[in-house]
């Protein structure tokens, strides 16, 4: 599995505003977190092996941050067609099976992962009440067969920093699967 490394955009950015539809239909626009004291953007998939190894993790993260005022939003660049285990039917049954308490929205269109130079699955982006980016990188150093556990330790401390009104100092770029682009699509920095 070859592994690619998130971008590390400036920190202060901008959420870029999106507008998609979870597997059921249902519409989801970055200013339906407004009101959360932060939101963390997460492009997944269901086939990449990293994206499996720590998904788990994530899901416990909501459970644990959503209380507290983060709100979370799961995204599913990949191309379906090409890779019909990230189809939306199959989003359903990871969501339901794994208890996502959190959206999980498909980006048809890849217009998303581009307007968040999103690199890989997974690749994080954590932004203040203010839609500005206080944390990218990774969930933690765990990765699949290195042995370490699964604890979120580095996103946990991005989100503790970030209600705590700091910025956490060190950041280390997330790494996973290149995100799967659809014949044509791929930005010149992907």
């Amino acid at each position: 599995m070859a592994a690619r490394e998130s971008r590390m955009l400036a920190l202060g950015t901008p959420a870029p505003d999106f507008a998609l539809n979870d597997a059921s239909g249902k519409p989801f626009a970055l200013r339906d977190f407004a009101g959360a004291k932060g939101l963390l953007v997460a492009f997944i998939c269901n086939h990449c092996p990293f994206v499996k190894h720590l998904l788990d993790g994530l899901v416990q993260f909501a459970r644990e941050y959503g209380p507290k005022g983060i709100a979370i939003v799961a995204i599913n660049p990949n191309d379906a067609v090409a890779y019909p285990e990230d189809n939306a039917q199959n989003m359903v049954r990871i969501a339901a099976q794994k208890g996502f308490t959190f959206p999980y929205l498909i980006d048809d269109t890849q217009a998303a992962a581009k307007a968040y130079q999103a690199i890989c699955t997974p690749d994080f982006f954590l932004f203040d009440a203010a839609f500005r980016l206080a944390y990218r990188g990774q969930f933690d150093a765990s990765r699949p067969g290195n042995g370490l556990p699964v604890t979120g330790s580095d996103l946990r401390a991005g989100a503790d920093a970030l209600l705590a009104g700091e910025i956490l100092g060190k950041q280390i770029p997330s790494i996973g699967c290149s995100i799967k682009w659809k014949s044509g699509q791929a930005p010149d920095w992907a």
